[in-house]
């Protein structure tokens, strides 16, 4: 399966983290995933925006060929003054128009934190919330066309809805983006968009489906592009939000690493409720050092046929 090289319509294509310190988010992120940084911003800019690259050998339970991969997977830019000094991880979803996405949102009760503006030659962007309040955003590609590795270990591998309200969500992303819902196994529920998987198969992996059945995925599995996170009724405090989550080699490590390195276990290491006796999905949550939080998880096959 090649790098990716570009989107569709309403799929996640990128992921950035807003920094208090930059530089020690640098040295967190570089050494839990073993990142590498080029900051693209202009020189004596006050702000910085450091892209992520890394090499990695495929370990894509829906990808047996172990080829060596390499690409930009992720960004670490400063936090804008005037916002709160927390981390926080931002998802993107690739959009033909920005200006388009803007309407669409404020037609389906959305709200604009930030105007379809052009970041540098890369791409066209906005800043959006849903009725809830989950920020999101929007990448219309010029020159970046998205992450071009993803589902490898240091990749992200899912973008995740934290939510209480599912079918107020279900309305307005399938208003915006065409998403409807779906499995995503274990009696989870994610969201899908019709077409995606042919899409997948047509120009990065032909064999998607087959290696998805021996895998034991859901139905329909190839035309997810999210997960729905009902939030417990135990976190009051906690707002409806995207998160994102990397995939990792081993679930276990990461977490004792990112000790190491100066962040925050939130949630240790657990076998996710969603895994079947086909697959093992080992999970854990995790802060840097100035609070942004996400995901790192482990998908283990009992499948001898798919070399996991």
């Amino acid at each position: 399966m090649p790098e990716r090289d570009g989107y569709i319509f309403g799929v996640p294509c990128w992921v950035d983290v807003s920094e208090a310190d930059t530089e020690a988010a640098l040295d967190f992120y570089g050494g839990l995933f073993g990142w590498e940084f080029e900051n693209v911003m202009r020189p004596g800019s006050e702000a910085n925006y450091f892209i992520a690259r890394r090499d990695a050998p495929s370990s894509s339970i829906f990808d047996t060929s172990r080829e060596l991969r390499s690409g930009d997977v992720a960004a670490i830019g400063t936090i804008p003054q005037a916002a709160p000094p927390t981390g926080m991880w931002n998802t993107y979803f690739w959009v033909d128009s920005a200006d388009e996405a803007a309407s669409k949102v404020g037609d389906a009760g959305g709200g604009i934190v930030v105007e379809p503006f052009d970041f540098m030659n890369a791409c066209r962007m906005a800043v959006f919330t849903d009725p809830e309040g989950a920020a999101f955003r929007v990448w219309e590609p010029r020159q970046h066309k998205g992450a071009r590795l993803v589902n490898d270990p240091g990749a992200v591998v899912f973008n995740n809805l934290n939510t209480r309200a599912i079918d107020a969500a279900r309305s307005f992303y399938g208003s915006v983006f065409g998403w409807h819902t779906g499995s995503i196994g274990g009696g989870a529920e994610g969201w899908t968009l019709p077409g995606y998987g042919d899409w997948l198969e047509r120009e990065h992996h032909p064999q998607l489906r087959e290696q998805m059945t021996k895998a034991g995925a859901p139905e329909g599995f190839e035309d997810v592009v999210g997960s729905i996170v009902p939030i417990a009724d135990d976190r009051p405090d906690t707002p409806a939000h995207w998160s994102v989550t990397f995939a990792t080699d081993d679930a276990d490590a990461t977490a004792a690493k990112a000790v190491e390195l100066g962040g925050r276990v939130i949630i240790p290491p657990f076998d996710a409720p969603w895994s079947t006796p086909t697959y093992t999905i080992r999970i854990t949550v995790i802060a840097d050092p100035h609070g942004a939080s996400f995901s790192a998880s482990k998908f283990e096959s009992g499948n001898e046929e798919l070399g996991a």
